[in-house]
């Protein structure tokens, strides 16, 4: 993945977004990957409030997103004010 082709949006942005049902990542390792990225960006976001990128691809372009998460769920990441991101859209999380 060459993180230079991802567009830096807003969080406020992202509920104006649409995403496809699809996954975006195509090998089970990563995908195992992203659970685990996501899990301890949830754990830093709780404890210190730390901000994580989140790479990620709407219906239309790769984009990221630099915020703290609140909450995973088993399809969705929360973000800030209830904003979510599908999982299966995720790219990759940078801690």
């Amino acid at each position: 993945m060459v993180t230079t082709d991802f567009e830096q949006i807003e969080k406020e942005k992202i509920e104006n977004l649409k995403f496809p049902s699809s996954e975006v990542l195509l090998d089970s390792e990563r995908i195992k990957e992203r659970t685990n990225d996501l899990e301890r960006a949830l754990s830093l976001g709780n404890l210190e409030h730390s901000k994580i990128k989140i790479y990620f691809e709407d219906d239309i372009s790769c984009k990221l997103v630099e915020t703290t998460v609140w909450a995973v769920t088993d399809k969705r990441v929360i973000l800030k004010q209830g904003v979510g991101i599908p999982i299966n859209r995720i790219h990759s999380v940078k801690l």
